[in-house]
Formats: C-alpha cells, structure tokens, sequence
C-alpha cells in the first residue's frame, strides 16, 4: 500500500494533520462525525465497518445512527471509488466543514498484540490497526477516537494515544452552563445612569440603560439586585451597549397564584414569568430534585388549559430510562404502558389537587377528573411525524435526551405550541451522554438568546428540609 503511505506523509508534511482512527460507537453516536475532524485525516478499520453492519437491524436510535453512517460512507466512496486507495478528499461531501482525507482499511494488518488480548475481539483488532498505524507513521499522531472507557483505557496501556469524542459536547464543565440569570453589582445603577429612560406599559416598568454591562446581557435573562429595595428584572431588548430591562410578575404574591400554587424564591418567580408568558415559545427548567420545576409547570399548563384557553391540552412525555433492573413489558395501552414511568405527574397532581374548598367528596373527585382529562400522557417511540397544534408539551428528565433526539421533539411543535424541557443534568441514566454532551444542555446553550425562548436554574430545593439535606451532602 505504498500509495497510502506517500499521501499520507504528503498531507501531514503540508498541513501537520493528525490521523483519527474512528471507533464504531463514535459513528453510532454521531454519523456526521466523519466531517467533525477539520483540517484532520480519518482512518476506519474494517471491523469498524463490520460492526456498524452488525448493529443497523432494528427501530432504535443506535440502529438508525448505524444505517446513516454506512448511507454516508457510501455517497462519499461511491463519488470516487477509485480514490480509496490513497484517501478521498472530505471538503466537497462537507460542504467546506472537513479538508482532510477520508482512508479505509484496503489490506490484512496483523499486529502481534499482548498475550491475554484475544484477537477474535473486534475492539482488540481495531487496536492492533492503531498499532499498525503508529509503527508505518511515526512523523505524524495517529489518535484513536472512541467513546468507550475501556476501549480508551487499553489503548493508553499498549501506548497509543486515545480520545473521547468532544464535538457533541456543548462544554467541558458543567459549571459554565448558561444559567438564565445575572445579579447586577451595587453600583449598576450608577454606572448607568447617564441617558437612561423608563416609562410604564401594561402594569411592568421598562428601562433603557447603556454601558458596559447590557453589552454582555441576552434576551430574556433574568437581572437581579439585593437591597433595601429589591429589583428584579428581564431583558426584554439587546443591541449594541443598550437594553432595556422590564419589571416581572411578583408571583410570589398571592393575588398572582398560578392553580393555587405561588413561587417561594426568586428564581421559581422567574420561571414562572417564563411559563406564563404567550410570546415565550421554548422554556427550559434545570435543577435538582425538589426545586418545583414539574409542579410549577404542570400548575401553569393548567391554568392556561382550563381558565385562559391558551392552549387545548396538556401533552406530557419522558424518556424511559430505568433507574434499577427493568421490570420487563408493561400490558395495556399506551398510556397504561407509561403510568408507572408518570409518578411525578400524580405526586404533583395531588399537590395541584389538593384539599377542595368543597366538602363534597364528589366535587373534588369531579375536579380530579376534568384535570386529568385534559392531561394526555404520550411515549417518545410513537413522536416521530407527529405536530402538536396549540399543546402545552412537556418533555420531562430531557438530560436523557440525545441532541438528535431533542431535535425530533422539539420539532413537532405546531402553531401555537410550548415547548417546556424539564431536568437535572446531575442525574443522567442513559450510557454515553454526560453533563456536556446531553441534549438538555445542547437546547440550552443553543437558545439562549432567541427572543422567544428563556431559561432558568432553579437553585434551592423546597421540597422538604430532609430532601435538601440529602441532595447536599450525599
């Protein structure tokens, strides 16, 4: 293969480009992962292609991922077969995303690998390519990139360089997630007074400041101030070193209640301006357990359901990830099928429920009815093709969500729909996704700052002062 080996070391030689040896489970998690390299080269074995065959059967996510990958390995070599041998330039298929070289395993490699590492073993013979690779290039890295730990671990125990795959990742550290909220120092309003106005429209009161700081703001963040006179704010305009900031809700108040329910902290308030609000098409809530973020939005969903008519119905979905053993195939409908993943939505519902001005038994269990009624609990299996027109549509423990798979949903939104993303990405179940990688942290990194979207942190607990306790030091 001396064809390979002289494009090779003419690339790296012009461009210093590194060589990434691809993983099957990299393909699966992300098929456009062959033009996420840059100005890199890629490499893939032919076990790598062997196992993308193995896993495209089926309905699941990983099986479709499969398909498409081997669908866009095929376009790519199809358009110029006969450049296998020495590398198929990716800047075309890209689209200008990728000016590396695309090369495929084209002859038997045998590498003799450390006793006990049974060469039968496709994640073993994808490290004896690795080895081959490092050997016939040594003027250039030659980098396996994988998204299994132990895959990574023996590969850095035999000496070869390994990776996790970061491209999916929206950040390193969790920590530096938008958090929907900024606390204005103590002389904010000092700084910028000079030109500011403010007038009053539909009970809020707006004001247009300039500076240095509004420069840094993003539409439909929260500002906050402490103080003998507390200020509380969102921007609700940005452009330039100029914004204007409008006075929020007290939902706090009781003459503000939503369903009976009234926030207990600042950033409960907060959400619920977001909930609230008809120009607000896209809320997400992050927090951990007990900071109010299902019964605040289930109490907003139904006073816009049942008193304004905002919206028809309640359409309430999760992902089912079990936190133990799974207990095997529910019977029943499809919504029978999804009441044991719901006791959230009954807990809350209890709450929002709760004990009736009415005496009568009868009367409340009526109203427990006409609630529930109105509430339509759906699987995620069944939400492709769907739209969802004038629904209040609640995705619940997102952080479980993939970026694909937060796209799919969210997409079904029709006119007049909201779209509330609901979770704790501490708490992530499903293999393969992190803080950083989950599809929760994706939408909330990437629509901030759409003037019809907010989020918020939720950061205190008020559930009770044991469940505070607990999610504190255990």
């Amino acid at each position: 293969m001396p064809a390979v080996r002289k494009a090779n070391k003419s690339s790296a030689a012009s461009h210093g480009a590194k060589l990434f040896v691809l993983d099957t489970n990299v393909l699966m998690h992300d098929p456009t992962s062959i033009f996420r390299f840059e100005e890199n080269d890629l490499y893939i074995p032919i076990m790598t292609l062997e196992e993308l065959d193995n896993n495209k059967r089926g309905m699941s996510e990983v099986a479709r991922n499969a398909r498409q990958a081997s669908r866009m390995l095929d376009e790519i070599i199809s358009a110029v077969p006969d450049a296998i041998s020495s590398g198929i330039a990716l800047e075309a298929p890209s689209h200008g995303l990728a000016t590396g070289r695309l090369f495929m395993q084209t002859e038997a490699i045998s590498v003799e690998l450390p006793t006990g590492l049974p060469t039968a073993k496709s994640d073993n013979q994808i490290l004896s390519v690795l080895m081959f690779l490092a050997r016939r290039e040594p003027e250039r890295a030659v980098i396996l990139v994988s998204k299994d730990i132990n895959m990574r671990i023996k590969a850095r125990a035999l000496g070869l360089a390994a990776q996790d795959y970061f491209n999916d990742k929206v950040l390193e550290d969790s920590e530096l997630l938008y958090t929907g909220a900024c606390a204005l120092p103590a002389d904010f309003w000092e700084a910028h007074a000079a030109g500011m106005e403010s007038w009053s429209a539909e009970g809020h009161t707006s004001y247009r400041v300039t500076g240095p700081m509004p420069s840094r703001f993003l539409l439909n963040q929260f500002v906050h101030q402490e103080g003998e006179r507390p200020f509380e704010a969102w921007v609700r305009e940005q452009s330039g070193r100029t914004a204007v900031l409008e006075t929020l809700v007290d939902y706090r108040h009781s003459k503000n209640s939503v369903w009976g329910i009234t926030a207990r902290n600042r950033e409960q308030n907060f959400a619920l301006n977001l909930l609230m609000n008809p120009d607000i098409d896209f809320v997400t809530l992050l927090g951990q357990a007990g900071t109010g973020k299902t019964l605040l939005t289930l109490a907003a969903g139904l006073t816009q359901v049942l008193d304004s008519r905002r919206y028809s119905e309640i359409i309430m979905t999760r992902v089912t990830v079990p936190v133990g053993e799974d207990i095997g195939f529910l019977p029943g409908s499809e919504e029978e099928k999804m009441a044991p993943w719901m006791g959230a939505l009954e807990d809350n519902l209890d709450v929002l429920n709760g004990p009736s001005s009415e005496n009568s038994q009868w009367g409340r269990a009526a109203a427990t009815d006409l609630v529930r009624s109105r509430i339509k609990v759906k699987s995620l299996n069944f939400m492709r093709g769907r739209t969802f027109i004038q629904k209040f549509l609640i995705i619940d423990e997102a952080q479980n969500l993939t970026p694909k798979q937060m796209k799919t949903l969210i997409t079904r939104a029709g006119p007049g729909t909201k779209v509330v993303c609901l979770g704790n990405i501490a708490q992530i179940d499903t293999p393969y996704l992190t803080e950083g990688s989950s599809g929760l942290s994706f939408v909330v990194d990437r629509f901030k700052g759409w003037p019809h979207s907010g989020h918020i942190t939720l950061q205190r607990g008020e559930r009770s002062r044991l469940a505070d306790y607990a999610a504190e030091v255990l």
